[in-house]
């Protein structure tokens, strides 16, 4: 199972947004960048994704499912960009921060540490684990 990084701006989506959701999943809409697209065109259902909120808190909030494969992103009207729909899996007990990811020695090469720009990256299973172990999951899912 491949393990991914959604970030968005709270003022825009938030996580208590995406946990009210009663959709089966929300299109992850709104990116345009190729190589956040592309990786979303990897991914497969049931692969879980942290939710990071950017901007001012900068810090891992919840974790997501895949609940709908690549797709046409319905606010492009090009058809250049697609999207995945996410639902909500659970919290994360103690928020991790950047800065705390940035201070761990074995997120070093975390793509959050070295191109903490790119809106959807991929995670390693080694730093899905670590994140999950550093904000108070018991067992990381």
């Amino acid at each position: 199972m491949a393990y991914w990084l959604f970030k968005s701006e709270p003022g825009a989506w938030s996580w208590e947004d995406q946990k009210a959701s009663t959709a089966p999943g929300e299109e992850w809409d709104g990116v345009r960048n190729y190589q956040a697209r592309n990786k979303m065109r990897e991914m497969k259902l049931g692969e879980l994704g942290f939710f990071y909120h950017s901007v001012n808190e900068k810090r891992v909030v919840g974790i997501v499912e895949i609940a709908a494969l690549a797709h046409p992103d319905s606010t492009d009207g090009s058809g250049t960009w697609e999207c995945v729909d996410v639902k909500a899996v659970c919290d994360m007990p103690a928020p991790v921060s950047l800065d705390d990811v940035k201070g761990e020695p074995d997120l070093a090469d975390m793509v959050l540490v070295n191109n903490s720009r790119l809106s959807v990256q991929p995670v390693s299973d080694a730093e899905w684990r670590k994140v999950c172990a550093m904000g108070g999951l018991k067992k990381a899912p």
